[in-house]
């Protein structure tokens, strides 16, 4: 009989491209990691320390659709490669980082800007403007021992067939590696833990009916409507 004095959560998961589903722990995502998005953010894109942010394991969504949130008339897309880990530690090195990789998938990190923005001036969290419920949707999760090692390759995001993001993942300010490295000196990194890996310029607002397309090369493409 269990001990718990109310209901236990479901377990958050990503479906695997072949079958199967991979859990997940926590979401790590890294601020403006593409040089011409930092810039359009109003950023120097120069190589300064890399900040995260967290999502909420349950804003990941695979079901193909993205309902428009509350509270929020300026929401953008993101598209963003997922890194998911299949063991952690702390102080991992940079040479060792990709021992710990399980696999990769498309994603989005979906985002009320409007929200973020007030965010920012007020010097607050920016939870409200990132964690909202399915803020995250995202493709089946593709094994490493498949695509190989991903750190080069076009990245890319169509609006109704549209292109408004593209670039490649050797734009990347912090490599892959690098961001595992950097995030295990400062948590203990584990098992189900996911990064998001930020988003190449062109950033930009969705309405209700958009089809999103989000491609990676070596992954395939994410669809997902704005309902």
């Amino acid at each position: 009989m269990s001990s718990y004095v109310i209901p236990t959560p479901p377990i958050v998961s990503i479906p695997v491209a072949g079958g199967g589903a991979f859990p997940v722990r926590r979401i790590y995502c890294i601020g403006r990691n593409y040089a011409a998005h930092a810039i359009e953010m109003g950023h120097d894109p120069n190589r300064e320390s890399p900040f995260f942010f967290q999502k909420n394991p349950d804003n990941l969504d695979p079901s193909g659709e993205f309902p428009y949130p509350p509270h929020t008339s300026d929401v953008h897309h993101e598209v963003e490669l997922v890194v998911a880990l299949k063991s952690g530690g702390t102080n991992i090195s940079v040479d060792d980082a990709l021992e710990h990789v399980w696999g990769y998938a498309v994603a989005l990190d979906m985002t009320r800007r409007d929200l973020q923005g007030e965010a920012k001036k007020l010097g607050r969290p920016w939870e409200i403007g990132k964690a909202f419920e399915r803020s995250a949707p995202v493709a089946p999760l593709m094994p490493a021992s498949g695509t190989g090692h991903l750190d080069h390759g076009r990245i890319e995001l169509k609006v109704n067939g549209e292109v408004r993001q593209e670039g490649d993942m050797n734009q990347m300010i912090w490599k892959v590696p690098e961001m595992i490295s950097y995030l295990s000196e400062y948590f203990e990194l584990a098992a189900g833990d996911i990064i998001m890996s930020g988003t190449p310029s062109g950033v930009g607002p969705v309405s209700k009916g958009d089809v999103m397309e989000a491609s990676i090369d070596g992954l395939g493409t994410l669809k997902v409507v704005v309902v």
